[in-house]
């Protein structure tokens, strides 16, 4: 027998016995020091005149940001008036340049707003609702009565006009009262309560006039928000198309199966499965899918993605690479 195999034994009892834990990434992208060096040199494309100065968007410098001039006096004196200029030019001179050169960019990744507001009027749904105050709470406050809203009637009916019209009975029920107590507790009373969120215009569907949508692209534009011409310009593309069979007791039944993309180009990406008896409907299934499932993914000078990254699932690998401008 060996000599080497008890002591490899002994070497194997002296190691511990637990298996240490590997810390596994959130991703399926390969960690950054195991990833090779990049082939390519990282250029930015406006080094190399390859985009127009709209996409570049240069920021702006607080030396851009000059008094105003005679002539530029002028203009606004037909619009505002003197005080009101007055009142322009305070708000300006309060406000560091370099802030307004910082802070006023218009911003034009993936992630921006899709409004710009110029904080003009009070919004329903993002601003801070104003609420009543906690004055206007009256602990004996009650209902009148059945005698008190009769003499009401009544006082009306005495100074009713000669000849009444219905915008006088139409008065009378806005501004009656129908409680005992402040005047503020009935008309503006405090609650903890949310506000009701209103509806809004851009999920009601729209269409050019005379043009029929049909009921799927309008559940599809209220669940989304997109209107009709928004939804033609996406960019949706089929990867898998092929015929599939359920076996049932009554036989096989055939149907069509779809996988497709949708995207804008501009970092909105969804993948969505469609699958009927007919190839018409599973195709539009498959792209109702993909829209509303897409997703910003942030890109890098609004042209490619920032890093490669690999999947595997099962037996499928995809592997996406950044690439370099002009490629």
């Amino acid at each position: 027998m060996s000599t080497s195999q008890p002591i490899r034994y002994l070497f194997a009892i002296a190691r511990p016995s637990h298996r240490i834990a590997v810390r596994r990434p959130f991703t399926t992208s390969t960690c950054l020091h195991a990833r090779p060096p990049p082939k390519h040199k990282s250029i930015k494309a406006s080094d190399l005149g390859l985009v127009t100065e709209n996409e570049t968007k240069q920021r702006v410098s607080a030396k851009d940001l000059r008094p105003y001039s005679e002539e530029e006096k002028s203009a606004l004196s037909k619009r505002y008036t003197p005080e009101q200029i007055t009142a322009i030019e305070a708000g300006e001179a309060a406000i560091d340049p370099q802030d307004l050169a910082e802070q006023g960019a218009v911003r034009e990744d993936a992630m921006r707003l899709t409004y710009l507001d110029d904080f003009s009027y009070i919004h329903p749904v993002v601003d801070k609702p104003v609420r009543a105050p906690e004055e206007n709470y009256d602990p004996n406050l009650r209902f009148k009565t059945e005698d008190e809203l009769a003499d009401d009637l009544t006082e009306w009916v005495k100074n009713m006009p000669d000849d009444p019209e219905r915008l006088d009975w139409m008065k009378f029920m806005d501004n009656t009262r129908l409680t005992v107590g402040k005047e503020e507790a009935e008309r503006n009373p405090p609650s903890s309560l949310s506000p009701e969120i209103p509806k809004l215009d851009i999920l009601k569907p729209k269409g050019s006039q005379g043009e029929e949508i049909e009921p799927s692209l309008q559940r599809l534009m209220r669940q989304t928000g997109f209107d009709a011409r928004e939804i033609a310009r996406f960019r949706v593309k089929n990867l898998v198309v092929h015929r599939v069979v359920n076996q049932t007791r009554l036989g096989k039944i055939d149907s069509m199966y779809y996988l497709a993309v949708a995207g804008n180009g501009k970092g909105l990406l969804g993948i969505g499965e469609g699958k009927s008896a007919e190839a018409g409907e599973a195709r539009v299934q498959a792209r109702n899918s993909a829209i509303r499932n897409m997703q910003p993914i942030p890109m890098y000078e609004g042209r490619t993605i920032f890093g490669d990254v690999k999947g595997k699932v099962s037996a499928s690998e995809v592997e996406l690479m950044t690439r370099p401008p002009g490629v």
